[in-house]
């Protein structure tokens, strides 16, 4: 017997039938001998209609009563798949967040989990009962709800995997696994049986929305592995592990496109030491995380510096640099995209880089900025060009 932890997503347990399916799968999961926790997060478009329902009422509504109304999602399906399983004579009982003992900082709408209290998931397991647990949501030191932001029930299901020390954490979605590309707007994907926590974890940061980073993140701390399925087509999906079979194999696992991304740049800075600390230390203490930064070569004493940032923190980024006093002239780009590649296999490999330039170079696509890891190159670009960048991408690199 084993312990597997299930997570679904918000397509997966939308309407009545998606219900049951999701209520059938952890039957079966129960049925061949293992203990189950399930977590689960909103029905499809819950939490878009509740932030509208608050859009209602204001248009600055406090995160803490955002978390709130928010929750209050998640709630809905826990209770609904639970009886759903009661319905099919599985033992089962729901839990909130914080019954399952999930306790967090104070950063309402974006909380991180400080510790995770098991005792009420484990006497629950004990009683032979499937455990399914609202994700997305925990407690904070002064008893308020807090949220863990977009993608916050994967962590949460994480988090249960690496406290539990379970087998395995599947992740079940609307995809059938981890592919080269979206399948949804690229032919000829192919699914990838296993990848590396790190490829996984660039694939996320830069776009990519089969997992929420933040959970590879601890998924791979913890050393818990992943499998990402579909839940509505029953076969084996990708496996997300520390070391996978095929490391001299395919150069490059994924192509992705982020087009939440805007371009900051700041004119004639002086060229002196400390000038990237001073900006880049304005931009911390706003907790603005900063992606990709470009600077020019200095000449008559002063410098060009561009940045990527988010775009819902473009605004802040640009008042904080204006009221500083130092750069006026200060501009902001939000027609940009990123695209990016990702590969271990690009560390001991030449050529990887010309060919993804020449898929661009080949559709007229111009390049603003570049940066490059030991396993990813990105290149920003103009936002109307993103698809038929990923698009040509892969074919170079894949056919």
């Amino acid at each position: 017997m084993g312990l597997i932890v299930q997570k679904f997503g918000g397509s997966s347990v939308k309407d009545r039938d998606r219900i049951f399916n999701v209520a059938r799968i952890v039957m079966n999961t129960r049925n061949a001998g293992n203990d189950v926790v399930v977590v689960v997060s909103a029905q499809g478009d819950t939490t878009d209609d509740l932030i509208a329902k608050a859009a209602e009422i204001t248009s600055d509504p406090s995160h803490r009563e955002m978390d709130m109304l928010l929750a209050a999602g998640e709630e809905i399906s826990i209770s609904l798949l639970t009886m759903a399983l009661q319905e099919l004579g599985v033992s089962a009982i729901s839990l909130t967040g914080w019954q399952a003992g999930f306790r967090t900082d104070r950063a309402y709408t974006k909380a991180r989990i400080t510790r995770l209290e098991t005792e009420r998931i484990s006497s629950e397991l004990e009683r032979n009962r499937v455990v399914v647990v609202a994700g997305f949501q925990g407690l904070n030191k002064l008893d308020d709800i807090t949220t863990l932001g977009r993608g916050g029930s994967d962590t949460s299901a994480v988090a249960i995997a690496a406290a539990l020390h379970a087998d395995r954490c599947q992740i079940y979605t609307d995809v059938e696994g981890v592919y080269t590309a979206d399948p949804r707007k690229v032919s000829n994907t192919r699914k990838l049986e296993e990848i590396t926590f790190d490829e996984m974890l660039e694939l996320a940061s830069l776009g990519a929305q089969v997992l929420n980073n933040r959970s590879v993140e601890l998924a791979k701390k913890y050393n818990v592995e992943l499998e990402v399925l579909s839940s509505l087509n029953p076969i084996p999906g990708t496996v997300v592990k520390e070391v996978t079979k095929d490391m001299e194999g395919m150069l490059i696992k994924g192509v992705a496109k982020d087009t939440d991304v805007a371009v900051i740049t700041i004119l004639n800075v002086p060229d002196e030491p400390g000038t990237s600390f001073k900006i880049f230390g304005l931009l911390a203490q706003k907790n603005i995380n900063v992606d990709i930064i470009l600077q020019s070569t200095g000449r008559d004493g002063k410098k060009d510096i561009s940045f990527t940032c988010a775009q819902g923190e473009a605004e802040t980024a640009l008042r904080v640099l204006k009221e500083s006093a130092h750069y006026a002239d200060v501009s902001v780009d939000t027609t940009c995209a990123k695209v990016s590649i990702v590969g271990a296999g690009m560390q001991s490999h030449s050529g990887v880089a010309s060919k993804m330039f020449e898929a661009m170079s080949n559709n007229n696509i111009n390049i603003k900025m570049i940066s490059t890891s030991e396993i990813k190159i990105s290149c920003i670009i103009d936002r109307a060009d993103a698809d038929k960048a990923v698009g040509a991408i892969h074919d170079m690199l894949f056919d």
